[in-house]
């Protein structure tokens, strides 16, 4: 049977300063953003390409989110040293500013001047400016300014302590999450949709049983970067900490959703975090070029939804959601990150709702691509309930299953 649709009723928990409602109204929310991440430029012909930046605030702005109530836009100044610091080598981010202000000194160490990660001048000033936008979300959050913080830049898991990894340099997810322990949270849960294994972020909080990783993506025998499998579940003293559900190829909307449902909110409810992390990587998709999901925009605001749903019934309401992945940067990346703001604002926008001439002429005058028309894929996902039973046949399943299996036991729960 399909899922009861996720509109709970909120307890009124929240920091001073940060109001939430039980009419489900988001409480405030606050989109970080600055020109000048589009800055983050492989260069031509590279995936990750900083348009979908772009094209995505200016959809938010076509539909006049920044006007509501809900939403405030500010921007952050760059992480600095000691905030880099926080998760990445000394060593590290010597080498980055080094190769910033000469990319031609690039060698492939340090994971800088490779194919996925060429270096490009000034890379170090903006990378530390994206982080600087997660961590300053984070604490906006957790001093109570506002319930929820969005960075649509952010979302860049697989950078390591020590080197760039996947067109990530600096980990803004990790380093919001440590700025969280820093000021004090002692319970933080990370949630990554992305279609690529948040590698990065588990890395950097493998021995940390404060930190509760959750990762969903394309099973790593078919898909960068190798890792992820279900028996990685956190270090000596923190097993269970770390929790992986490797999809299968072609998994579609109603997998996809059924997977995510069947662990997240069991272990959510279980670890009670003080403060929910999520990373929204739009490369489930099924126009996706870099991997091999079936997922539609309709799953992917499902989904963010699940998430602010989640954040209010166990957090508190105190949300960090961040961008990632993503490379259909006209046809699905603008669109499932607009939803994911409209959520985080109290304005969600129905899925049939037709999308702004206007921007639709920008995209064209922008990449010479038509954009599309509605904010919908013309889905409407529905998925079943892991307790309607287990098929032994389903590949999904098993994938679940697996995960239960691998991290249940450590939570005092039944796989």
């Amino acid at each position: 049977m399909p899922e009861p649709s996720h509109a709970p009723v909120w307890a009124a928990t929240c920091f001073p300063g940060a109001t939430d409602t039980v009419t489900g109204m988001s409480g405030g929310a606050q989109l970080m953003w600055d020109e000048a991440v589009t800055g983050y430029d492989f260069g031509s012909g590279h995936p990750m390409d900083p348009v979908r930046l772009g094209l995505t605030m200016k959809l938010v702005e076509a539909f006049e989110l920044p006007r509501s109530p809900g939403l405030k836009v500010v921007g952050a100044k760059a992480a600095g040293d000691s905030t880099l610091r926080l998760v990445h080598r000394s060593d590290y981010i010597d080498t980055v500013r080094r190769v910033s202000a000469d990319p031609r000194s690039a060698d492939g160490t340090y994971g800088l001047g490779t194919e996925d990660d060429p270096a490009f001048e000034g890379m170090h000033e903006v990378s530390a400016l994206i982080a600087g936008q997660s961590v300053g979300a984070a604490e906006a959050v957790w001093r109570g300014d506002v319930l929820h913080g969005v960075n649509i830049a952010g979302g860049l898991h697989h950078a390591m302590p020590g080197a760039a990894a996947g067109f990530c340099v600096y980990n803004d997810a990790s380093l919001a999450i440590a700025r969280l322990l820093e000021l004090g949270a002692e319970r933080v849960a990370y949630v990554d949709v992305d279609v690529h294994h948040g590698d990065g972020v588990q890395a950097a909080f493998w021995n940390d049983p404060r930190v509760l990783t959750i990762s969903m993506h394309e099973h790593p025998r078919m898909l960068f970067p190798g890792t992820g499998w279900p028996e990685e579940t956190g270090g000596e003293g923190a097993e269970g900490s770390a929790v992986n559900i490797a999809l299968p190829p072609g998994t579609s909307d109603g997998g996809w959703l059924r997977a995510l449902h069947a662990v997240v909110p069991e272990l959510l409810a279980s670890f009670r975090p003080q403060v929910l992390v999520t990373q929204h990587g739009a490369d489930t998709h099924i126009e996706d070029p870099l991997a091999h999901l079936a997922v539609t925009v309709d799953a992917q605001r499902v989904a963010a939804e699940a998430c602010h749903g989640w954040a209010h019934e166990y957090a508190g309401g105190r949300w960090v959601a961040l961008g990632g992945g993503g490379y259909a940067v006209v046809e699905v990346v603008p669109r499932s990150w607009t939803h994911l703001v409209a959520i985080a604002a109290g304005e969600p926008i129905p899925p049939e709702t037709m999308i702004p001439e206007d921007w639709r002429s920008q995209v064209y005058a922008r990449t010479r691509l038509d954009a599309p028309r509605r904010m919908t894929d013309g889905r409407e996902p529905v998925w079943s309930d892991w307790e309607a039973g287990y098929d032994p046949a389903s590949a999904l399943d098993q994938a679940v299953l697996a995960t239960r299996r691998a991290v249940y036991p450590s939570h005092g729960l039944l796989p």
